[in-house]
C-alpha cells in the first residue's frame, strides 16, 4: 500500500527550534503534521504489522538526510492516529528504509507499507564499476 503526503515534513533541527522555543509551539506543529499524515493515509485497511519503506521527494539538498528522517515520528503517529497501524512500537512496525531524492516542483513523502508477516526486505548492494557482458 502506498500513501503520499505532500510537501515536506520537519527536519530535527526544525522541530528542536520549535521545542525550544516554546512548548505549545511544537505541539501545535506535531498536530498539524500527524494529521496531515493521518488526512492522507484515511480510509486505508488496517495492518498488523508492517515492513516501511519512505521515499522522500526534497525541494532540494538544503538539509541532511538524518535532519529529514526526522519526519518518521509524524509519518508512524500518523499511521496509528488513521487506524491502520495499532501503535508505533516494535510489534507493528518491523524493518524501515528510506530513499531520497529532489523534486522541486512536487516535494512530498511516499510511504510504502508491506505487511510483515508476507514480505521481508532484501538488501543488495550492486558494484557499479562492475561490467556485466550479456551474450
Amino acid at each position: 500500500m502506498k500513501i503520499t503526503v505532500p510537501g515536506e515534513l520537519p527536519t530535527l533541527n526544525e522541530i528542536i527550534d520549535l521545542a525550544k522555543s516554546h512548548w505549545a509551539k511544537y505541539r501545535e506543529s506535531k498536530t498539524l503534521y500527524t494529521e496531515l499524515v493521518a488526512w492522507s493515509a484515511f480510509r486505508r485497511p488496517k495492518q498488523d504489522k508492517v515492513n516501511v519503506i519512505i521515499h522522500w521527494f526534497r525541494a532540494n539538498k538544503r538539509h541532511d538526510k538524518d535532519n529529514i528522517m526526522a519526519g518518521q515520528k509524524y509519518i508512524f503517529d500518523g499511521l496509528k492516529e488513521a487506524g491502520i497501524i495499532g501503535n508505533d512500537g516494535w510489534k507493528h512496525i518491523g524493518d524501515v528504509a528510506h530513499r531520497f531524492d529532489v523534486d522541486n516542483n512536487n516535494p512530498r513523502v511516499e510511504i510504502e507499507l508491506y505487511p510483515a508477516d508476507r514480505y521481508d526486505f532484501h538488501y543488495e548492494i550492486i558494484d557499479k564499476q562492475k561490467v556485466v557482458c550479456m551474450d
